[in-house]
């Protein structure tokens, strides 16, 4: 079975996207940031070992992003994380799921996600203020799994990683959410 990997995206809209980072830095130049960060990992991650897939919002923006030309698309439902991430891992197989928060996401990140799946049910690919910047399962996963989740807390890894028995880890990245996380981002990089 073909391994895919959806990337949760935003459309890159004045004012709803970056959303925190924009409280920080204004919402011109968190625009900005969040379609350079978008633009780096979709050009990062893709390659032909999987099948790369957008998972959009809102979904008015579905084919009129000029940086999604070319990469398959689908809506994301609405709500909060949990039924989003329950409608990707609906699918049989193993299947990844990043964000566009860590722009440090390279493609061996990707083979090395689906490579832990070969020896876990899950893998995660931890995030430094607590959270994940990928999520990975040989799927069906239940959406029972994702609701007693503390979404954007430093909890949010630990209350997913125990919802499953054998996890695997990848390395941590930075989540650029604000801008302290930008800031600690550019004296690494």
């Amino acid at each position: 079975m073909k391994q895919v990997l959806y990337i949760m995206a935003k459309a890159p809209v004045m004012g709803r996207a970056k959303t925190r980072l924009a409280a920080d830095i204004g919402v011109t130049h968190a625009k900005r940031h969040y379609r350079a960060m978008m633009t780096n990992i979709l050009r990062n991650v893709q390659d032909p070992r999987w099948d790369t897939v957008l998972a959009v919002t809102p979904p008015s923006a579905m084919g009129q992003v000029p940086e999604w030309r070319g990469i398959k698309q689908i809506a994301q439902v609405s709500g909060s994380l949990s039924p989003r991430l329950a409608q990707v891992f609906t699918r049989k197989g193993p299947t990844l799921v990043i964000g566009t928060d860590s722009p440090q996401i390279t493609a061996g990140d990707i083979a090395d996600g689906f490579k832990a799946l070969k020896q876990h049910e899950v893998v995660f690919g931890p995030a430094s203020d607590g959270g994940f910047w990928l999520m990975g399962a040989n799927g069906p996963v239940a959406a029972k799994r994702f609701d007693p989740v503390r979404w954007s807390t430093e909890h949010t890894l630990l209350d997913m990683a125990d919802q499953f028995d054998n996890v695997g880890v990848l390395r941590t990245l930075t989540d650029i959410d604000d801008a302290k996380a930008l800031k600690a981002y550019r004296r690494r990089h």
